[in-house]
Formats: structure tokens, sequence, C-alpha cells
């Protein structure tokens, strides 16, 4: 008689969360809010809850945790590496093209999936997600012998998934806004910089924004670029002196040696808020807190450290910032909203 090869399997199941869904519809129910950028989620407490919370309900061990998200071009962002660092988590990020839609995330999450349960790695998945397109991969799972438990986040009014996803599942739970709340908080804006007003009552000095201290030597609206002979005229005749060719040789490089923008449009601020964010990031993690605390309160940055914020996004971007004041400017906001929230100090508010 010949003996089985079949190896009872033991109990262990992985999470497999898709992060636009459970931010969009916790994001909806819990802020009224539509994008991510209203909102900042404490990711790392909400990957714990919902690993605790798994943990309650099913029986074994957990394998990991697989996050889906997207980001523009696969970059990921400084939330996403933050994630990526955290142990028994594996980012999985898909593409977010210009209209906001994710491409890619459910063809990863299936083929994880379908991965784990033909090898036999797990008898049991948790998927967080609303979307019909992921209905090839719990049947899938299914096929190999995998249960398939479905969350999902309460609604704000129907149903926030798919109904053939939820008759596939093999169970189903939703998250309730009270298990989600501690871990949604509402992002501080930073306020567009005001027309001068009244000076501060005495011994009450107001505390400028990033936006406020550096944007505000620069025109909201850039002139167009005037051709090098015309400026050095028009500085002479404002002068009063007269037009030589080492006047317009003058004029054609700024007071402090950095490049004249040529008209082109800089980076967009989304995409330096996020990699000044990540520099804050990156320092907080290589040089801990007590070394950014000395920065405070901010929120004019050291000369060395300015420098060495600029080089870094340089890197990360691959080009030149040098010409874009603006751009410069976004970067320090990024670098001071990540050590500010940090820090739990509220940005632009009174002293």
């Amino acid at each position: 008689m010949a003996t089985s090869e079949f190896v009872p399997q033991p109990a262990r199941y992985a999470v497999f969360v898709d992060a636009g869904y459970l931010y969009a519809a916790s994001g909806a129910l819990l802020l009224d809010c539509g994008s991510r950028r209203e909102y900042r989620v404490a990711a790392e407490k909400l990957i714990k809850a919902l690993t605790g919370h798994a943990d309650s309900r099913l029986v074994g061990e957990l394998l990991r945790v697989y996050w889906f998200d997207a980001a523009p071009k696969k970059q990921p962002t400084v939330d996403q590496r933050v994630i990526a660092n955290l142990p028994l988590v594996k980012l999985r990020l898909g593409n977010l093209n210009a209209q906001g839609q994710q491409k890619g995330v459910d063809a990863q999450l299936r083929e994880d999936l379908e991965a784990l349960a033909r090898h036999r790695a797990i008898t049991d998945a948790v998927l967080l997600a609303g979307d019909e397109d992921m209905l090839p991969a719990v049947e899938a799972a299914q096929a190999y012998g995998v249960r398939v438990h479905l969350w999902g986040v309460e609604p704000t009014h129907g149903s926030n998934q798919a109904e053939w996803l939820v008759w596939e599942s093999d169970t189903v739970e939703v998250l309730s806004a009270d298990f989600l709340r501690p871990y949604f908080t509402k992002a501080k804006v930073l306020p567009v910089p005001a027309a001068p007003s009244a000076p501060a009552a005495p011994g009450r000095a107001a505390v400028p924004s990033p936006s406020q201290v550096f944007a505000g030597r620069t025109p909201a609206v850039k002139p167009p670029p005037v051709p090098a002979g015309a400026r050095a005229g028009q500085v002479a005749a404002n002068a009063g002196t007269q037009v030589t060719p080492s006047t317009v040789a003058a004029t054609t490089t700024s007071t402090v040696g950095a490049p004249i923008s040529d008209g082109k449009l800089g980076p967009d601020r989304d995409h330096m808020l996020e990699i000044g964010e990540h520099v804050a990031q990156k320092w907080l993690f290589e040089r801990g807190r007590d070394n950014i605390r000395d920065l405070l309160p901010g929120p004019i940055l050291p000369p060395v450290i300015d420098k060495e914020l600029l080089i870094e996004a340089e890197k990360e971007l691959g080009s030149s910032l040098r010409p874009y004041q603006e751009a410069r400017t976004f970067l320090r906001d990024g670098f001071w909203e990540r050590v500010y929230r940090e820090f739990g100090i509220g940005i632009g508010k009174s002293g």
C-alpha cells in the first residue's frame, strides 16, 4: 500500500490589504474627505490593529501582511516607505495614473494570493478590499483550498463592496467606524500667505509657516523671461548708467550665483512636498529624534542643512532645482511638515 504524500498543513494566514479601498472608504466615513492629502493615517498602528484583529478571529499564526497601494511611476511616498520598513509587511506598488486610478494592483494581489495558496503556505486569507476586480484572486485561492475572509469598511450608506465579491468569500466582516477612528486624523493645511496686516499684540509673536517665510520672497506669478540685452538695458536705465558688455554679462546671473530660470515649469508642488517629507523621514531614521529636535522650532534651516536638503532632493529628483525657487520652497515646506507632524507641532499657529 502506497504511503500518502499528503502532509497536514499547519494553520497559517496572511492579510491582504487594498490600501486604496481602505483609505478612501475610511476617509469618507470618518472625515468626509475625498483626497489622501486631506488626512493623515497612523499606518503602523493601523496595521498592528488589523493583525491583532485577525489574530482574535483566526486559528494559526500570521505569515505576513501584504499591503497593496499605488504611486505615480511606482515611486513610493514617504508613508509607503515607512510601511515598507515594518516587520512582516510586504509593500506592493502599482502605478497611479494622472486620473488618480490604480493600475496593476489587482493583478499583483491575485499573483501573491494564488502563489501562497498553490504552495500551501497558508490555510486562510484575510482580504480587505471592495473592488470586483479582486474576485479572480478569491476564486484562485479557493481552488487550492484556502478559506477567504473578506473584510470591509463600514459604508457611509448602502455598500462599498462589490456584491459578487461578498457572495464568493467564505466569511464577511465589516470594520466599524469606532475601530478605524483612532488611526485617521484631518491633515493640517499650510495657510496661504496673507496680505500684510496690523502687527501682533505686544508679547505675542505670530509663528509663520514655512510657506510664509520662504515663498513670500518670490512672486506668485513669474514674469515671462526677458532677453539678456533688454534686461541689462532696463537695469542700466533704472540706475542712470550706460549699457556696456560687462553690464549685460553681469545681469545674466543672479547675485547669489544661481542660474536664472529659463522660463520652463519646475517640478510640481505635490512631488516636491513628497520629496521634502521623504528627506525628513530619512533624517529621523538615521539621526534620531534628538538631533532633529535641535532644528526646532524652525522654520528656517541652518545653511549647511538647507544645502544638504537641496542635494538630497536633487538626487531623488534626478535634476537640478537651482533654477526653481518655488520648487525649493515646496521642498522646505514638505520637510518641515513631516518634522512638525513627528513632534506634534501645529503649523502656522500663533504662539
